[in-house]
């Protein structure tokens, strides 16, 4: 799958963002990464609310192999062949992807920022200074 493809099969659905991902692509509405192209297949965001669907299409989720062991991606399943040919189901699957990508977001706790204190800054512009120093004396030295 190329990226004229994808933007063509997602006409119907509205603007996507198309970036390099792994062996594939990325597929991602409103900031919201809901679908992967790989060599493989589609695959599309799913959740336990629209899991039952891809598996009454006969979907799997996404695997793939390493050395060790296979390894199941129950959060992505493969998109059904039938919709390739049916732009219109293909938009409402779509629509259910990026909704079940955004509950996953929205269950995600959020990234903690780093707390600067003053004591955390003092002792970074501590180990500065005492860089800067070490380079000056390097320097002199090789002038020498």
């Amino acid at each position: 799958m190329d990226r004229d493809f994808l933007i063509d099969l997602f006409s119907d659905f509205g603007p996507v963002t198309i970036r390099p991902m792994f062996s594939g692509f990325g597929i991602s509405a409103d900031g919201t990464n809901f679908a992967l192209a790989l060599r493989a297949g589609l695959y599309f965001r799913a959740d336990e609310q629209t899991i039952p669907q891809f598996e009454a299409e006969g979907s799997k989720p996404f695997s793939y192999q390493t050395r060790a062991k296979t390894v199941t991606v129950n959060s992505y399943w493969q998109l059904p062949e039938r919709l390739y040919d049916d732009p219109e189901d293909l938009t409402g699957w779509a629509r259910a992807a990026l909704a079940a990508a955004q509950r996953a977001a929205l269950r995600k706790p959020p990234k903690a920022k780093k707390a600067t204190t003053k004591k955390a800054a003092a002792k970074k512009t501590a180990v500065k200074k005492k860089s800067d120093r070490r380079v000056g004396k390097a320097k002199r030295a090789h002038r020498s």
